[in-house]
């Protein structure tokens, strides 16, 4: 469930992925949300990504966020290839509500279905769903993770920790409901799915001056600034007390005992804004209803530092391999899926 370090990565991993292809414009690049390949007289941004750490509305979830990864470069989603795998050849019930859900998805983010692969496998104890998200830039400039530059402003969209809360809600109702949360609580928790779309404002963003874009997936936010940090050879400020979080999310956060921070969330955008655009940013989110925070600075320097009170906390490096929801799964028990 969780990530490779990035020295397993830079080790193992990345050596054997270059490319030589003139029509590669960017290939396999750790922190990175896509790829892009030249077509013709446009670029094709491309990504995958598996869902393994929820359960309920796998097949959902699976679209919305590999949907997410090709707005974020400015690029609206419009095709996906879907990977199904489930436990047993008997969970065929399982494995049409996995499709409805897909279906369901690439319905509400406007995407066509264009193939993919459906099976099952006895190693698996729970099902696996991959998808793979293309869509076209149209001419426009890609936005990238390695694009801040000092004197940008920090934007973080509608809070955190918006999926990880929600996955809990929803896979570990029980546990949740033996930690002291309310049924309305577990109910306001599973409603943060419907926030788990960035595709509204990363578009707009990408036509409002973002400098960088980099959905919150695996490591949470602070991770996401980590790699914002390292691939654009800056350093980020970020003052804790502006970051946006859901009542509901704190009551989890302190529940299961997992840190907002470090915990998933897609439905979270991390961009910046050079200082000159950030009014006209600001004002197109406002009028689209998208709540966002100016958390912060991009200055020269290295790694994120947080800023709480008093407290002040420096991280310099990237933990791609850290990840709190991988970590609730193994401290607690899930729901039973029968």
């Amino acid at each position: 469930m969780s990530k490779f370090s990035l020295e397993v990565l830079r080790r193992s991993v990345y050596p054997y992925l270059q490319s030589s292809d003139p029509d590669v414009v960017l290939g396999a690049t750790f922190g990175e949300d896509v790829a892009l390949t030249r077509v013709g007289n446009d670029l094709l941004a491309s990504h995958v990504d598996p869902i393994v750490g929820a359960v309920h509305r796998i097949g959902w979830l699976a679209v919305h966020v590999a949907c997410n990864d090709i707005a974020t470069c400015g690029a609206p989603p419009r095709w996906l290839q879907v990977l199904v795998l489930v436990p047993h050849q008997k969970d065929e019930d399982l494995l049409e509500q996995i499709i409805k859900d897909v279906h369901r998805a690439a319905q509400e983010v406007k995407v066509s279905i264009i193939g993919g692969h459906t099976g099952y496998s006895a190693s698996l104890s729970r099902p696996l769903v991959a998808v793979t998200a293309l869509g076209n830039l149209g001419g426009q400039h890609p936005i990238l993770t390695r694009g801040a530059q000092p004197g940008d402003h920090i934007i973080v969209t509608k809070g955190i920790p918006l999926e990880g809360t929600a996955i809990l809600a929803d896979d570990f109702a029980g546990t949740a409901r033996s930690l002291g949360l309310s049924p309305a609580e577990i109910d306001a928790a599973s409603d943060l799915y419907s926030q788990v779309s960035v595709i509204p404002e990363a578009l707009l963003l990408a036509k409002h001056g973002a400098a960088c874009m980099h959905d919150v997936t695996r490591g949470g936010l602070l991770e996401t600034l980590r790699e914002i940090a390292l691939l654009s050879e800056v350093g980020l400020t970020v003052d804790y007390t502006h970051i946006s979080m859901p009542h509901v999310a704190l009551r989890f956060s302190e529940a299961f005992g997992f840190d907002p921070l470090k915990m998933i969330s897609s439905g979270t955008l991390a961009a910046t804004v050079p200082e000159d655009r950030l009014q006209e940013a600001s004002e197109a989110l406002d009028r689209a209803g998208i709540r966002f925070a100016d958390v912060g600075r991009v200055h020269a320097g290295r790694g994120v530092q947080v800023e709480r009170g008093d407290m002040v906390k420096n991280y310099q490096d990237v933990e791609p391999d850290e990840d709190e929801l991988a970590r609730m799964w193994i401290k607690y028990s899930p729901d039973r899926q029968d």
